[in-house]
């Protein structure tokens, strides 16, 4: 069984779709829903009070404004923008613990109705490892073909429920299974696929080390968006896990080693949109 350590949710940084760095959760669960719904926004938006204090209000859409309560400046915030501007909708979502101090006031959502730890795990394993050959045109040292034996950590983050973010065996299990479709396989760019049939692709590039032709196998070649290099192996990874992951793993991260003490680390939040 696995366990983690508690994290908070200001160790993250999120981003919308925009490229705004978004400060929690619950602001990048708002982006994704406004961009699922078509709903053009601006983030932090400033507007200036009669007093002449400038404040930002997290969301502005053509409808209104929407307030996400995370301390005691947004609940002063919130009541005074409900105050001065009485004519513009504004809602506000917040934790329940501020139920007490906002309760009297309109347009309100509350969210979490239990405490959330989020917590992480890594998983190191021998089977976490595979072997395979690539090139790398741009790289002259790297520019015919090779091959490594590579193994790889994998990290989870997400929402744990008694303690357990998830059970050791699954994930062990879930990594296995995407390790071995990478396996003794050929890595190259798709982006020098100059032809193919149904079982061959042929492969064409001009390097420094002179001009490469191959023709090879389809069951043992893996085409790649972006050169093949550990960090790009690092994304197909982590591509490959998140669909087999379950709802509360919210980030996935992957190490791999390409030879003794070098490789690569990337870690992606997954968007449940």
């Amino acid at each position: 069984m696995a366990g983690g350590s508690a994290i908070l949710d200001s160790d993250f940084r999120y981003t919308d779709r925009k490229g705004n760095l978004l400060r929690t959760r619950t602001e990048l669960s708002i982006a994704e829903m406004l961009s699922f719904l078509d709903i053009k926004y601006e983030y932090n938006h400033k507007l200036t009070l009669k007093d002449g204090k400038n404040v930002t209000v997290d969301f502005r859409t053509e409808k209104g404004l929407i307030e996400v309560i995370d301390d005691e400046k947004d609940i002063t915030k919130y009541k005074e923008i409900k105050h001065e501007f009485p004519e513009t909708k504004i809602i506000a979502i917040g934790h329940p613990k501020f139920t007490a101090q906002i309760k009297e006031l309109e347009d309100v959502v509350f969210y979490k109705t239990r405490e959330v730890q989020t917590g992480s795990i890594f998983i190191e394993d021998p089977s976490f490892a595979f072997d395979y050959a690539h090139i790398l045109p741009l790289v002259e040292k790297c520019s015919i073909l090779h091959g490594h034996t590579s193994s790889v950590m994998v990290e989870l983050v997400g929402e744990m429920e008694n303690n357990l973010l998830i059970d050791f065996s699954e994930a062990k299990k879930i990594i296995k299974e995407v390790i071995s479709i990478l396996d003794h396989k050929f890595f190259i760019n798709k982006k020098y696929l100059v032809k193919e049939d149904s079982l061959h692709y042929k492969i064409m590039f001009d390097g420094p080390k002179g001009m490469f032709d191959l023709q090879v196998p389809k069951n043992t070649t893996y085409l790649l968006e972006g050169e093949a290099t550990v960090e790009n192996l690092s994304t197909e990874i982590i591509k490959l896990l998140i669909p087999k992951m379950p709802e509360n793993i919210e980030a996935v991260g992957v190490y791999i080693y390409e030879g003794y003490n070098k490789g690569a680390h990337i870690l992606s939040h997954i968007s449940k949109s």
